[in-house]
């Protein structure tokens, strides 16, 4: 395989009835940094229907191209027609290196692309850098339960490819004046192929804010116990005008629902204050929250890992400081 034949960073810009998702742009971000050290340019897929007028955001965030699938067979998410279309971008091309987020969408559409590419896919990775050695791509993700850190390679075949949830990378802030290619590309579709019909989607409503954009989240784990535990945690959150979210131990207990749930099999958040309260600590935990910009624990046990990424720790009984707390900020907002 001659490597040379292959360069830039590319990126599949998800986009869900037309918005594009925050993964994207956070994606274009961390591509921005690969492409600049390697010399290369970032180019973003957006694929959809009644999609080309989101082409500049992405420009605007980072990419220097912007391949756009404007095509009514891919207004609704359907893998088969989405992996032909970015398969066909990506044939012609010839990227070196290809990133997806690791939501529900990019979890089935990337192993299928880079099982038709005869490539290998790193899934879930919390980091991404290039090697100044041999200028590959450094992929890092938990290993063997999150016990451990993993940095993985794929020398022999192109292109690279790797899935990133949501909130992993930081988003950077949009440039107005950047200016970037639009490419109208069209897909030859093979719809002998198209299997699977959408018959109908249902939405469900939810009340709540994602976790992953809160700004300040109070997160429970084994220490706060049960249901009424976590009604004053939600009291807590209310007066800071944060989200209630919680560990594995919690959502497993049936407790908390797994849209709540921050760690390594949960979401990754990075909020500006996050309270952990009676949470240990596991690594598989920490990895899904110690970017947040400021921690605080509370915790019984002063040993608990939790302390050693806390920017303020408390060793005491959760349940005598969550009440104090609440009263003291309610007093501090009259």
């Amino acid at each position: 395989m001659d490597k040379s034949q292959y360069k830039d960073v590319y990126v599949f810009a998800e986009q869900r009835d037309g918005a594009i998702q925050p993964v994207a742009l956070e994606l274009v971000s961390k591509a921005r940094a690969l492409a600049d050290s390697l010399g290369e340019k970032v180019v973003a897929i957006l694929a959809g229907s009644g999609i080309s007028r989101n082409a500049g955001t992405l420009v605007s965030f980072g990419a220097d191209k912007v391949f756009v699938i404007d095509d009514e067979k891919l207004k609704d998410y359907i893998t088969e027609p989405y992996a032909q279309a970015v398969c066909q971008v990506i044939t012609e091309n010839n990227p070196s290196i290809v990133l997806f987020g690791a939501t529900t969408i990019g979890r089935d559409l990337a192993p299928r692309i880079a099982a038709r590419l005869g490539t290998g896919l790193t899934a879930d990775c919390t980091k991404l850098e290039i090697s100044e050695e041999t200028k590959e791509l450094l992929m890092t993700r938990p290993a063997f339960g999150g016990n451990l850190m993993a940095t993985i390679v794929c020398p022999n075949h192109r292109p690279q490819m790797s899935t990133v949830r949501p909130g992993v990378m930081a988003k950077s802030e949009p440039d107005a004046s950047r200016t970037g290619e639009i490419v109208d590309f069209k897909v030859q579709f093979d719809e002998s192929k198209f299997t699977v019909k959408l018959l109908k989607s249902v939405k469900e409503k939810k009340n709540t804010v994602d976790i992953s954009s809160a700004k300040v989240l109070v997160s429970g784990g084994r220490g706060v116990g049960c249901k009424e535990g976590f009604d004053k945690l939600q009291e807590l959150a209310s007066v800071l005008g944060g989200e209630v979210s919680s560990s594995r131990a919690m959502v497993d207990a049936g407790i908390m629902p797994h849209d709540r749930q921050v760690g390594q099999t949960g979401k990754t958040v990075r909020p500006q204050v996050y309270f952990a309260m009676g949470i240990s600590g596991a690594i598989q935990h920490l990895a899904g929250m110690e970017e947040s910009e400021t921690i605080i624990a509370v915790n019984k046990d002063k040993f608990a890992p939790i302390f050693s990424v806390a920017d303020l720790g408390i060793v005491c009984d959760l349940n005598k400081v969550v009440p104090l707390l609440t009263e003291r900020l309610k007093k501090e907002a009259k």
